[in-house]
């Protein structure tokens, strides 16, 4: 049923828009002109104007044939750099770049997918009920689009999210997370000619962090630092280093007290300096604090999991629940109040040049929804029933 050679044109097409995060304008109008032409009643919401994108988080909603609760289908638009001028390659059925750029399946396999999966119903003439698609923006960078994502548009409480790897998998939990970043004041002096009037700043900073439990904490928790700037030359004192991380953990309690002595490190070191040049202004130490995004916990009785589940056993196949240790939007969608199991579509080594997609993975995904809808269709499911 599912058209392959479509899928792939549908899929290079998309990966070979430049789409980076805040610029997903061009491949939402592709979008929605597909998706319109289908009958699709389509919004853009006023996401991108609060995180400085030139354009909004799109919604499609499709009506159905059948009466049924909404079901919420997400894939985010953006990708991370390098993703300008890429040259999707397709060979012994698997797609990847040029090599010199990302191949934009992390997470455009997933919107190919779901327009596949409309085409298929509408072609087929097949029952459905009301579908709201959600596409976001600048999920790449802190899940942006979902955190202003106008929920006046959305009345689905429960979907899937398309953004992993394993098509035989549901993300039922994911962590929560922290993002912190400190700036770190010294005072400036020549470094050779009269260093003792000076504060080195990375000095501080570097003693904050030696005192830190970095990487995996306990199987829940994991601790990252992940850039350091400062400095402007060889012969100069540098009297200002800026650090930044974050702490993720499924146990938000765990994730505050890793942060919590993050901070207490770097405090400690600044105000216990007793060096020959200190005064009252320095050194000082600025910190900020931003929750990153919420964790995610769906319990595998849920109702959303138990459909996925029987959809995947009634195709043959196996679907087991998993913990991620990444967020997505379906983490945003959660605190929200939106049950968004996540699913796989095959992609993998993304974030790099190396990255790829199956067109066979992406073909499972495809009959994987196409199941999942038909399930929800003659036996719709709600928040208070399980399939």
């Amino acid at each position: 049923m599912v058209n392959k050679d479509r899928l792939a044109t549908t899929f290079k097409f998309l990966a070979e828009i430049d789409s980076v995060s805040k610029e997903e304008r061009a491949i939402s109008r592709e979008i929605k002109k597909i998706l319109v032409s289908m009958g699709a009643e389509t919004f853009v919401d006023g996401a991108g104007d609060k995180i400085g994108g030139n354009t909004g988080n799109l919604i499609a909603k499709f009506k159905g044939t059948r009466q049924a609760p909404p079901l919420l289908l997400n894939a985010h638009m953006d990708t991370v750099e390098p993703g300008k001028g890429v040259t999707a390659v397709f060979s012994d059925g698997v797609f990847t770049s040029d090599g010199t750029t990302i191949l934009g399946a992390d997470d455009k396999s997933a919107i190919a997918i779901l327009i596949e999966v409309l085409k298929i119903i509408q072609e087929n003439d097949l029952p459905y009920g009301p579908l709201e698609l959600v596409f976001t923006v600048c999920e790449e960078i802190g899940l942006l689009g979902a955190k202003h994502l106008d929920l006046n548009r959305v009345t689905a409480t429960f979907g899937y999210a398309l953004d992993a790897t394993d098509t035989e998998g549901i993300v039922t939990r994911a962590p929560c997370a922290n993002r912190f970043e400190f700036r770190v004041h010294g005072k400036d002096a020549h470094a050779g000619a009269a260093p003792e009037k000076g504060i080195n700043a990375i000095s501080l900073a570097s003693k904050a962090i030696a005192n830190l439990e970095l990487g995996r904490i306990d199987p829940e928790t994991t601790c990252n630092i992940g850039i350091i700037q400062g400095g402007t030359a060889t012969n100069i004192v540098p009297n200002l280093v800026t650090i930044k991380g974050e702490v993720r953990s499924h146990d938000e309690e765990k994730m505050d007290r890793v942060t919590d002595k993050i901070v207490s490190s770097f405090k400690g070191i600044v105000e216990n300096y007793n060096g020959m040049t200190s005064d009252d202004t320095c050194p000082r130490l600025e910190t900020e604090i931003q929750k990153d995004f919420p964790r995610t916990y769906i319990p595998d009785d849920h109702p959303v999991v138990i459909l996925a589940c029987r959809a995947a056993e009634i195709l043959g196949r196996k679907m087991k629940t998993k913990i991620s240790g990444g967020g997505a939007d379906a983490n945003v969608f959660f605190e929200k109040g939106i049950m968004t199991g996540v699913l796989g579509t095959g992609m993998r080594d993304m974030h790099t040049v190396r990255e790829s997609v199956r067109l066979e993975d992406m073909v499972r995904t495809t009959e994987l929804l196409l199941e999942i809808i038909r399930l929800h269709t003659i036996n719709p499911l709600s928040s208070k029933q399980v399939v």
